[in-house]
């Protein structure tokens, strides 16, 4: 049996590896970027954000993010969801973002503070 970490390890390598090269640098800023606005904002808030003005790329991390914590509608269950569920989610988001972001720097070569080219919707 694998523990959840490792289970969000092979999903979201799988995920990041995929990510085409023209969308690397939005994706994998976001990626440092999301867990930092969740803590500050709140998981509800963060999400609304980038989901309403967020890049299409920006976007394509939330419907990953959606898969790996298995709620395909994490924007709306974010913001229905009762207080024992919204902070179970909420440690779930987080734990996958710590991959999505290990990833951001070794498989894209994206590091933290870097800026993506355009600056659109961060």
């Amino acid at each position: 049996m694998l523990t959840r970490d490792q289970r969000y390890a092979e999903q979201i390598y799988q995920q990041v590896s995929q990510v085409p090269e023209a969308e690397r640098q939005k994706y994998g800023s976001m990626a440092h970027k999301l867990p930092i606005l969740i803590r500050t904002a709140g998981l509800a808030q963060a999400l609304a954000f980038v989901d309403s003005r967020g890049s299409d790329e920006q976007k394509k991390l939330l419907d990953h993010i959606a898969a790996v914590v298995n709620e395909p509608d994490l924007v709306a269950r974010s913001r229905t969801a009762e207080l024992a569920d919204y902070m179970r989610l909420t440690r779930n988001v987080l734990a996958a973002l710590l991959w999505y972001k290990r990833f951001a720097q070794s498989v894209l070569g994206v590091e933290a503070g870097e800026e993506a080219e355009g600056g659109g919707g961060e």
